[in-house]
């Protein structure tokens, strides 16, 4: 409901037809706007009220300024985006969490100084750089094996041989570099927060307490000190991972992928009130499902929280 008002509040629907060419006449402007329900003559809080009585009563989202309903656009773009943020997201917090491991435990040596300034580079660097940097680099591989194995633009090629194999194929070089990207992004932030968390159980007692009970460091860290630190990780990752459609919508765009990041943006741009508070939602249910399975991975590393 906020996120519509908001929407509401900064957007103005109506500059989207205005000084076309054949130009619309008002009555037409305003029509089409009472169509999609974001007139703006029309009292905020009335059309907020309409707006959610639609959606409990009939699962009516609204329509887009393309007509089409938000509800369907969402429930399409979402698989798109999911499947790319899943699989870069997971590998990307699994690859932060050894990174931040390795630096806590080999504090300012040659190697926690590597992946220190790498991370520091990939979290200063911008997306959609990070995005093109990338295509730059297959571009050149493709042409140095003379063959484009590497496919970088859309989510899938349209004229692709029939058959399992070539469309998996196909769909694993169109993935590959997004989700090394996200993959980068993701693992660059973890390891920084990995490896501070580690660092602080590193200097536990109970880190002492079991190495004078015979552990070795390597059992001691593996068996207590790595467990306890992934304890506020499990908290992270549910919020971060929320919020990353938002990181993951120039990578969307970068490679012409037709996700929600690619719906929220075009929805911004084109005073979309419908569409945007629709990809907010969108946002907030995705954290909220992020944050449950937070819990549950909290309660599987910290026993107390079981009982």
């Amino acid at each position: 409901m906020t996120a519509y008002i908001a929407a509401s509040a900064f957007m103005d629907p109506a500059a989207r037809y205005r000084g076309q060419n054949p130009p619309l006449s008002e009555a037409s402007i305003q029509s089409i706007l009472n169509g999609h329900g974001t007139n703006p003559d029309v009292p905020i809080l009335q059309r907020t009220w309409a707006w959610l009585t639609n959606i409990f009563l009939h699962g009516d989202f609204g329509t887009t300024v393309n007509g089409s309903p938000v509800l369907t656009e969402i429930m399409t773009r979402a698989g798109v985006s999911l499947k790319l943020l899943l699989i870069g997201t997971l590998l990307g917090a699994l690859l932060g969490v050894v990174l931040g491991v390795w630096g806590a435990v080999r504090q300012y040596k040659g190697s926690d100084q590597l992946v220190t300034y790498a991370s520091y580079l990939i979290i200063a660097t911008p997306t959609f750089v990070i995005g093109v940097v990338l295509m730059i680099l297959a571009t050149n591989f493709n042409n140095a094996v003379g063959d484009n194995l590497i496919r970088f633009t859309g989510e899938y090629t349209v004229d692709i041989d029939p058959g399992f194999f070539p469309w998996l194929a196909d769909q694993f070089s169109h993935m590959l570099l997004p989700t090394i990207a996200l993959i980068l992004m993701s693992a660059a932030t973890y390891s920084r927060y990995q490896r501070s968390v580690m660092l602080d159980v590193l200097s536990s007692d109970f880190i002492r307490t079991a190495r004078s009970k015979g552990r070795t460091r390597r059992s001691a860290l593996v068996r207590h000190g790595v467990r306890v630190a992934l304890i506020p990780m499990s908290t992270y990752f549910a919020y971060a991972f929320g919020t990353l459609v938002a990181g993951s919508a120039m990578l969307e765009v970068v490679f012409s992928w037709k996700g929600m990041g690619e719906f929220t943006i075009n929805s911004i741009l084109q005073s979309d009130i419908n569409a945007a508070a629709g990809s907010v939602l969108f946002i907030a249910v995705l954290t909220l499902i992020s944050s449950t399975l937070s819990e549950v991975l909290y309660a599987a590393l910290d026993p107390r929280v079981r009982i």
